[in-house]
């Protein structure tokens, strides 16, 4: 009996000892994607992506890399600290036909492999 509650309290101590701790990065958008839907060439074609920093630690975006020139981003330029929110803005150049591209996150965050997570835009533009 002596050796069972040993060994619980051993793995309970090493479950608490795996836990992340720093700076973690949560998107608001299911998935990770925006849909843009139906739009036309006239919208503006700019979409937010809201996250929080759910971790204890303050996050830092390094870089926010498109796969293309067509998707402009603009990451947070001041770190976000535990508990508040922040936004990644994405311009996109409303060409006609459909909309499938990836916008690569790069930061401290430790609930991400290497702290890179990838963010999705998709939709059709069609002419007015």
């Amino acid at each position: 009996m002596k050796k069972a509650i040993l060994l619980f309290a051993f793995a309970l101590v090493s479950t608490f000892g795996f836990a992340q701790s720093g700076p973690k990065i949560v998107f608001t958008a299911k998935d990770n994607t925006i849909d843009f839907g139906t739009v036309n060439t006239t919208e503006n074609g700019t979409r937010d992506f809201v996250f929080t920093n759910t971790g204890n630690a303050p996050l830092v975006i390094t870089n926010v890399l498109s796969t293309c020139g067509c998707a402009v981003p603009t990451k947070p330029e001041e770190p976000i600290m535990p508990g508040k929110t922040g936004k990644i803005t994405i311009k996109y150049n409303m060409a006609l036909g459909p909309i499938r591209k990836t916008i690569t996150v790069e930061s401290n965050a430790v609930n991400y492999d290497g702290g890179r997570v990838a963010l999705k835009i998709k939709g059709e533009v069609v002419s007015n």
